[in-house]
């Protein structure tokens, strides 16, 4: 199989796997609090990513036995190769690094977005929390000084018009948010993960083990929450079944798969573009599993945000290409 025929099948099991979370989310929210929610994903997703870790590192060691002729098992392996490996991206810059981005992601971005869907349907939260890409724009101009054009501020407007029809059910006559505080919290959430992204782009290291380190010490901040502010029960339920699933197949499993498709694809806009497929899947799922009606001005809406997201990342593109 070609390199790139195996970059479109990680790509689109991603793509299929974070199109079912939004649904899983509702499910988990029906018995468990946001919080609650938050830990039990964050710690499974935690020790997939352990254990995606420890293979990778293994593997790494055959390929390189293989190559010198060197014999290798799971005996020979232990948990100081583990650590070795561990320590290699965890300097102090990278300690910082962990720490922050695992402040942001996952503690502080889940949190809020657990929340927003706690309160809004599953449609308004998907598509809202999809704002995340205008985010990085407005981020990129702040932060990483970068120039915006004429036709980028159409084409944020494109978005944010997407946005009040998502927020106002496509009221426009007064204006009038059918749920503003969820609003906030889904809007915000796509702050938080905007300003994530910004920063991961400055972190260098090995992208699956900083991913590790990143929900390590984010799983710490999550459990502090949860001993200070919150309260935890264990009961096996429907609900935490679904909680656990969205800790493999929307924090770990799947970024994994994202990360592989990006590393085999010849440009990242071969499949990057099919991360757009999601809220609209996620939309179908929503509206045959936990049968959500889903309104027209949410539809409207969501294509409204994403065009205003593709036009930016063609711009954004071309000029790339004329400055090279």
């Amino acid at each position: 199989m070609k390199q790139q025929s195996k970059a479109y099948i990680f790509a689109l099991s991603a793509v299929l796997l974070w199109s079912t979370v939004a649904t899983a989310f509702k499910i988990s929210l029906q018995q468990l609090t946001y919080s609650q929610l938050l830990l039990i994903s964050s710690g499974t997703s935690l020790v997939v990513l352990f254990i995606i870790v420890i293979l990778k590192i293994f593997l790494k060691r055959s390929t390189y036995s293989e190559q010198n002729k060197e014999s290798v098992s799971p005996k020979n392996f232990n948990l100081n190769q583990i650590i070795a490996a561990i320590k290699r991206n965890l300097d102090y810059k990278g300690l910082i690094f962990s720490i922050a981005l695992g402040f942001l992601n996952p503690f502080l971005y889940y949190l809020i977005l657990f929340k927003a869907y706690s309160i809004l349907p599953a449609q308004e939260a998907i598509s809202l929390n999809y704002t995340w890409g205008i985010i990085v724009v407005l981020l990129s101009i702040i932060l990483l000084k970068q120039k915006i054009h004429f036709i980028n501020i159409i084409f944020l407007i494109i978005s944010f018009v997407g946005v009040v029809i998502i927020a106002t059910g496509g009221n426009f006559t007064d204006l009038h948010f059918k749920n503003p505080e969820g609003v906030i919290y889904a809007l915000s959430s796509a702050l938080v993960w905007g300003l994530f992204w910004i920063l991961n782009m400055k972190d260098s290291r090995d992208d699956l083990i900083k991913l590790f380190l990143n929900f390590f010490f984010g799983f710490i901040f999550v459990v502090i929450y949860t001993v200070f502010f919150t309260s935890f029960k264990m009961q096996i339920s429907v609900s935490f079944i679904a909680a656990v699933y969205v800790g493999i197949f929307e924090m770990g499993i799947t970024f994994v798969f994202w990360l592989k498709a990006l590393q085999l694809s010849k440009t990242t806009a071969l499949v990057s573009n099919l991360a757009y497929l999601s809220p609209f899947l996620s939309l179908f799922f929503v509206s045959i599993i936990i049968k959500e009606e889903i309104q027209f001005s949410t539809i409207i809406g969501l294509i409204f945000i994403v065009i205003g997201i593709i036009l930016q990342n063609l711009v954004k593109k071309n000029t790339f290409e004329t400055n090279t």
